[in-house]
């Protein structure tokens, strides 16, 4: 269990682009990639906006006959696990394939899948009804795919806890590796599910913002006005090495992960317990886990996703371990909450901040609310030395993951 894990490529499908830089640049520069939805009508929907991947198109990553056979979330895991690999400047081998591992979450899975092959029962029968039906719309086809199409024959598994899946996917690899069953693993989030069916369930739960007219403005963690999240899409995938196999193989480190810790609230299907014990017993976890105290934290990417009582219970979680000794911000705001993938993006937030000294602010945090002790870093980017990173994410049915992150 003492052996080191570091991160040694990322690769990105998001609303920003499909590089680190054009998600950091957006961070940096305050541009969010929340927008109309062009995807399908949304006119007669209470909320008609979303952070969309636009213009992706998969053959660049993978042969048509797989898109074909893939759901929009496979393909974007497909694509950010094939970025992630060339980024480590790593190709899988018959020498190493049975050292590289796979684990890539996804909150829903493809719901893109299910609402068009049901749609052809309705209409046309049961004999119109896809073969790869099942095969497309699975959650562990992202791992599975992904495994495939590299060759990857180490542990493979996948994760589904809503929007803590990510964090855990990357958590549940790190810890794949300390125990020394892989020496790699390609790990992260994909989601897609910006679907009419996906988008009236959230609508109807009253979890997502309908601040159709301003929708760069519709994500306002923290502030007093906000409304609800804001669904985005895209997958982010990280290559997770053992230390001394990366350093062997002469790989370029970009940060280490320090700490996991994950709790259950045992509280609610949906609604967050609102004095956040769960999530600061998760934050405590990772803490002992990395062999830090909490005043060795430099920067938390909050998941602050702009509901009430999310953002209200993770203020309060945060202030009673932390205080006001440490600045907090959230980027859901620039890349939309991208449920299952959410938490790589974030941790991505947290490795750039390690590396460049900037803290990302937290955009249209205008009026925070009454009674937050928290530091929300707000208004622009605050120059900083980031030596250990915290993120945390948190998921329908209590889940709670978190991750700390820091300089080699």
């Amino acid at each position: 269990m003492n052996r080191r894990v570091v991160v040694t490529g990322i690769g990105i499908i998001s609303p920003l682009g499909y590089s680190v830089e054009d998600l950091w640049r957006a961070c940096c520069k305050g541009h969010s990639g929340i927008g109309p939805i062009t995807q399908f009508d949304a006119s007669e929907h209470a909320t008609r906006i979303a952070a969309e991947v636009r213009d992706f198109e998969p053959t660049r990553w993978m042969d048509a006959k797989i898109v074909k056979r893939c759901d929009r979330f496979t393909q974007f895991a497909i694509a950010a696990a094939k970025m992630a690999l060339g980024d480590a400047d790593l190709t899988v081998m018959e020498d190493n394939a049975d050292d590289i591992g796979v684990l890539i979450g996804s909150g829903i899975g493809g719901m893109w899948t299910w609402e068009k092959q049901h749609q052809a029962l309705l209409e046309r029968g049961p004999s119109r009804v896809s073969p790869f039906f099942v095969p497309m719309m699975i959650v562990n086809m992202g791992s599975g795919m992904v495994s495939i199409e590299t060759g990857a024959k180490g542990p493979n598994s996948t994760v589904a806890t809503a929007c803590a899946t990510a964090a855990h996917a990357i958590g549940d690899s790190f810890e794949i590796i300390r125990r020394g069953a892989a020496k790699v693993m390609v790990a992260g989030g994909a989601e897609a599910a910006l679907t009419p069916l996906a988008v009236a369930g959230f609508a109807a739960a009253r979890a997502i913002s309908r601040r159709n007219d301003e929708p760069e403005r519709s994500c306002r963690p923290f502030d007093r006005d906000r409304d609800g999240f804001v669904m985005g899409e895209g997958a982010t995938v990280m290559i997770l090495e053992e230390l001394e196999w990366a350093r062997a193989r002469g790989a370029t480190i970009l940060a280490e992960i320090l700490g996991y810790g994950m709790t259950a609230d045992a509280y609610h299907i949906t609604a967050p317990d609102p004095e956040g014990r769960g999530a600061r017993m998760a934050m405590q976890a990772a803490l002992r886990d990395a062999g830090l105290a909490a005043d060795d934290i430099d920067y938390i990417n909050a998941h602050a996703p702009g509901t009430p009582g999310g953002d209200e219970m993770e203020a309060t979680a945060i202030g009673e371990l932390f205080g006001d000794s440490v600045p907090v911000s959230s980027t859901k705001p620039i890349h939309g909450h991208q449920l299952g993938a959410t938490g790589a993006s974030e941790l991505l937030a947290c490795i750039k901040a390690i590396q460049e000294g900037i803290i990302p602010h937290t955009l249209n945090c205008d009026n925070p609310d009454d009674g937050i002790v928290i530091d929300i870093v707000r208004d622009k980017p605050r120059q900083a030395t980031v030596k250990y990173a915290m993120s945390n994410s948190f998921g329908f049915g209590g889940h709670n993951a978190v991750l700390i992150i820091g300089a080699v």
